[in-house]
């Protein structure tokens, strides 16, 4: 039986050629352009609060964070929030006042870009909140973000299978003036997934209350992506909603520059060119899928592409780290 997220198979037709697989695969490595496997030789620090890791600390960033020794220590190859800091308020208003401190010095670029808006700190999805952030200083310091994402579409009766893109505002601070899924937007704090999922959905594209009646819960993708302005493990829970064929998104909140309906084909073709935002193409790849527009009979590292859509970050962040035992044995991080 077919999920609802799932389309009826198609049979005797062809969506995309060896070449064009080819490229989703390779466009899947370059959202996944950080392995897991590759951390100790990178030789990055996982970061921890009171003895479980809750992000991945580079060396560039670690110089200036153990400019706060109050705060920040490095113990064992450990970044260590210091165990002194208790409590969720405590350990906020600490590390706020290092990043603004840092954000005034103007050396560490990706805080240009401040938000306002505040990212709590978990050690897992569901865990208990540790400490919250501006969502802007997460890469800094490797923390699991997660977002909701929407695939709007319409079937229409010549071209088949039509997607809604955005084009993101010029003036966003990440990936400005790039094509993007059709709503998305990260979890902030005091919103749950489907909250998310309505707030975006009417400030993005203006979508009614009584279309938004057909959202259908799709799972999830994650991803782990490098960038010259730090670490993003992404989760992104993703939606599909079927829209009215005379239905043409409207944006609300000045983040987006205008919408654009695409063929299946198209919206591919788009997504392997530099105007699409890296980050949004496994949402976009894992519709296609679900959608059989990316077969397995056509594409032989198929099972390696899906792969690429749900990285395990969940087991590779919370793990309870005893750094004075670790400091005791001469061990180092693995």
């Amino acid at each position: 039986m077919l999920s609802e997220c799932q389309s009826p198979p198609l049979q005797n037709q062809t969506f995309v050629n060896k070449k064009t697989m080819a490229s989703v695969l390779k466009l899947m490595k370059s959202c996944n352009c950080l392995q897991p496997t590759a951390l100790p030789q990178k030789g990055y620090h996982p970061f921890v609060i009171d003895g479980v890791q809750v992000g991945l600390v580079r060396a560039e960033f670690l110089k200036y964070l153990l400019q706060y020794p109050d705060v920040f220590q490095f113990q064992s190859e450990y970044v260590v929030l210091n165990p002194t800091l208790k409590n969720y308020v405590d350990r906020t208003k600490k590390v706020d006042a290092v990043l603004r401190n840092l954000r005034s010095q103007n050396v560490v670029s990706t805080l240009s870009g401040w938000r306002d808006e505040d990212y709590e700190v978990r050690t897992s999805y569901s865990s208990e909140k540790l400490m919250k952030m501006d969502r802007s200083a997460t890469c800094i310091f490797g923390i699991c973000n997660y977002g909701v994402d929407i695939n709007g579409y319409t079937n229409d009766p010549e071209k088949g299978l039509c997607i809604w893109l955005q084009k993101r505002s010029l003036t966003k601070q990440r990936w400005p003036g790039k094509w993007d899924n059709m709503v998305g937007g990260g979890l902030s704090s005091g919103y749950s997934i489907l909250d998310t999922a309505f707030k975006e959905a009417e400030e993005e594209a203006s979508i009614p209350s009584e279309f938004m009646l057909k959202l259908k819960p799709c799972g999830s993708v994650s991803f782990f992506f490098e960038n010259e302005q730090g670490l993003f493990p992404n989760t992104e829970f993703v939606f599909d909603l079927e829209l009215p064929s005379d239905f043409v998104p409207k944006n609300k909140d000045g983040e987006v520059e205008e919408f654009e309906l695409f063929s299946a084909q198209d919206v591919l073709k788009k997504a392997f060119t530099p105007e699409f935002k890296t980050t949004s193409c496994p949402v976009l790849i894992d519709f296609l899928i679900r959608h059989g527009y990316i077969r397995p009979d056509d594409e032989p590292h198929y099972p390696e592409i899906v792969e690429l859509l749900h990285v395990s970050l969940q087991s590779m962040y919370g793990k309870s780290i005893d750094v004075r035992s670790v400091e005791k044995n001469g061990a180092t991080c693995n």
